[in-house]
């Protein structure tokens, strides 16, 4: 597996603020964030003017949407950066209390389950690997740490529940097979799609993943359950080790 720095923007960040702006009160009412999303609705507003309306407020030396701005250039202006961030990165910033930054997680966690929620509908159905991996990308993408998830198919490859098998750090998790297998028995699963992510961004699998998938599938047979895919996701892409012809 893979080697990625616990995420933490340079301390430079933090002290660079964008050119302070008046009090957003003393704005045009069509410039107001909160005003312009109700005139507009929320596509019209740039990142920094959605993120402003979560803070509410601004301090005394900036509004609230140089402080948005603040956080986006300490995040590199990537959202998914912005969705790794928890209370004390985002508490290290100049202006966010724990208040302000779990109204941003709150939100941010809100649009992660929103992604996901096809994972719980029995309706869902994947035909290939890059409808897994798109339906698995938003639960992993955000993970700081190593996590593996299996997904539960019946015989049409329909979605009948997910579950957490493990978390383990920057590098590696370990995957209790007598878990996998339990939480298929309970759904009645005849098919099973691993799933975990490589924070560092780097898709190819290790020799301890690819031995882990092989394991798993023999370990599978004994139960007429088939392991029919692992995939790899990351904020480039996704790797299949059946499509690689690795299983």
């Amino acid at each position: 597996m893979d080697v990625n720095p616990t995420f933490l923007p340079p301390i430079s960040n933090y002290l660079i603020h964008p050119r302070a702006l008046p009090p957003i009160c003393d704005w045009a009412v069509d410039d107001r964030p909160r005003e312009k999303l109700l005139q507009k609705g929320p596509a019209a507003l740039s990142h920094a003017e959605l993120l402003a309306i979560l803070i509410h407020s601004g301090n005394r030396e900036l509004s609230a949407v140089s402080l948005a701005q603040s956080i986006l250039l300490g995040c590199g202006n990537d959202l998914s950066e912005l969705g790794r961030l928890g209370l004390y990165e985002l508490s290290r910033f100049a202006g966010i209390g724990e208040a302000k930054a779990a109204t941003i997680m709150a939100a941010m966690e809100l649009g992660r389950r929103r992604q996901t929620a096809a994972l719980s509908s029995n309706r869902t159905v994947l035909y290939n690997s890059a409808d897994a991996a798109a339906l698995l990308k938003p639960l992993l993408e955000d993970q700081p740490c190593e996590t593996f998830y299996a997904v539960y198919l019946n015989h049409a490859n329909k979605v009948l529940g997910h579950s957490c098998i493990s978390t383990g750090g920057r590098t590696s998790t370990t995957v209790d097979p007598r878990l996998v297998f339990e939480a298929a028995l309970l759904h009645k699963a005849t098919r099973i799609l691993l799933c975990h992510n490589h924070p560092s961004g780097n898709l190819r699998p290790s020799h301890a993943d690819v031995t882990m998938t092989l394991r798993l599938k023999e370990a599978g047979k004994l139960l007429d359950i088939d392991v029919i895919d692992h995939v790899i996701v990351a904020d480039t892409g996704y790797f299949s080790l059946r499509e690689d012809g690795m299983m």
